[in-house]
């Protein structure tokens, strides 16, 4: 057993636990900070507003790559520490592999699509007359880096279920800092604005790419990137796409939600609407990426005792997570609710903006207050192979409750008197304010019920799995 794997059956879990989290959560950080500063850099510009509705809109397509990126990431790499547990080396690096090799696929495909059908596309997402060129020029250059993006996020992945989330951080921080230095350069210092900030996010992530690449082929890494392995194996990559879909799902719905919040609040909202939209999504990042950072550094503690039966470690390492994931969410989320004016302020200075963001706040992320529940229970589930229940719980959120709820709160009680009483505040920005409301609300009514229900039954898959 070498040192690492010693680590993960043995170590104490809180400092085990902290000690994998940390790099991650630095990592998952500087990931909301390399996202804010396009934001940031793109809402200060000339036609900031219309800028930022425009990057809103291109968050779906920005998102379904993503998506592809966790199925064959995340959907391997729990399936690579529990073959270490096993001690089978062989299947480890076997899938690594097999991953590597759809994330090729998969961006070669998505790059290809998008160019060929990006302007009805956008259109689809909610794009107008305003909106539709910036958009046009800002994806044109993003999807060129499809397969530095892809083979960065979902090869490091590899590198953290190894347990070398310093490693992993710093491919994060690579990446990150280079495009927080690239973007004001390409944006102002060239004038190019929104297609800057695109230009700034590819030559970042090549770079990441080239670094994480040349990790895992090195003699650093436990599992190694081997072209011994390169040939497809179709078992195999059924195994990690069962296992990734719920995560697949999660990511991909998240691209439909967006494209619904979009088109409904353009027909309620305006363009203003959408653009507010993009800082709330932001807004959504800096609760959920932290205590994303949390369970990547748990993953591989849960998968590796589980892979080698330890369950009391399991249950140890559960039970210091949810402690720390709640924490988080709470602090965070009722942070940014307190103070909502002064995180606004750091996108824009139009005052419009500022009104009415401060207000959708306290709408939009009540229900994201607890949802350190709702993500450790998922990613629990994804780390001990439990593939059929994080699927569920990944359609529950967002396909079962949070889309419907999104078309049917307005139709439904659009006209009610509470629904324009709690969009006074904005109805002088908007042609629909309560309906405007209604789509928000529909955000913290899904978080709280999918919260409960995903938290309900890993309790039960606790009691009954892991005592014995």
């Amino acid at each position: 057993m070498d040192d690492k794997n010693q680590r993960l059956a043995t170590e104490s879990i809180p400092k085990l636990i902290i000690s994998l989290a940390i790099p991650s959560i630095i990592a998952q950080l500087v990931t909301m900070l390399y996202n804010m500063a396009d934001r940031i850099y793109i809402g200060h510009t000339t036609n900031g507003t219309t800028a930022m509705a425009a990057l809103g809109i291109t968050l779906p397509i920005i998102t379904l790559i993503n998506a592809f990126t966790m199925l064959f990431g995340m959907g391997g790499a729990p399936l690579c520490a529990i073959s270490l547990g096993e001690k089978n080396q062989k299947k480890a690096e076997k899938i690594m592999a097999n991953s590597f090799i759809c994330l090729i696929a998969s961006s070669i495909i998505i790059t290809l699509a998008v160019l060929l059908f990006k302007e009805p596309v956008l259109y689809l997402f909610g794009a107008d007359s305003l909106t539709i060129e910036p958009a046009k020029s800002y994806i044109s250059i993003y999807v060129l880096g499809t397969i530095f993006i892809q083979l960065t996020i979902g090869m490091n992945a590899y590198i953290n279920t190894q347990g070398y989330t310093q490693i992993g951080m710093r491919t994060t921080l690579l990446g990150a800092v280079l495009n927080i230095i690239l973007d004001p350069v390409f944006i102002y210092g060239f004038n190019m604005g929104i297609t800057g900030a695109a230009i700034a996010t590819v030559l970042s992530q090549c770079t990441s790419c080239i670094w994480v690449l040349k990790f895992l082929t090195s003699e650093k890494s436990t599992v190694k990137l081997r072209k011994i392995y390169f040939k497809p194996d179709f078992k195999i990559i059924l195994s990690i796409c069962s296992l990734g879909i719920s995560t697949f799902i999660m990511s991909s719905t998240e691209s439909l939600l967006q494209i619904s919040f979009n088109n409904r609040l353009s027909i309620y909202g305006g363009t203003t609407a959408v653009g507010i939209m993009s800082i709330m999504n932001t807004f959504l990042q800096c609760i959920s990426l932290p205590t994303q950072g949390i369970m990547i550094g748990t993953q591989p503690v849960l998968s590796y005792n589980y892979g080698a039966k330890n369950y009391k470690r399991v249950r140890d390492g559960f039970k210091f997570a949810i402690k720390l994931t709640t924490g988080a969410t709470l602090i965070i989320g009722w942070s940014l609710i307190l103070f909502s004016d002064i995180f606004v302020k750091i996108f824009t200075t139009d005052p419009v903006y500022i009104e009415f963001s401060r207000w959708s706040i306290k709408v939009f992320l009540l229900g994201m207050t607890i949802f350190g529940l709702q993500i450790c229970c998922q990613q629990s589930f994804m780390a001990l192979g439990q593939a059929k229940i994080s699927l569920c719980m990944a359609l529950l959120r967002k396909v079962i409750l949070l889309i419907p709820l999104i078309y049917i709160l307005p139709v439904v009680f659009g006209d009610f008197q509470f629904a324009a009483a709690m969009s006074e505040p904005i109805a002088k920005f908007v042609s629909d304010a309560p309906r405007v409301f209604l789509v928000l609300l529909a955000e913290p009514l899904s978080d709280i019920i999918a919260c409960l229900t995903t938290t309900t039954l890993f309790i039960r898959f606790y009691k009954k799995h892991l005592y014995n």
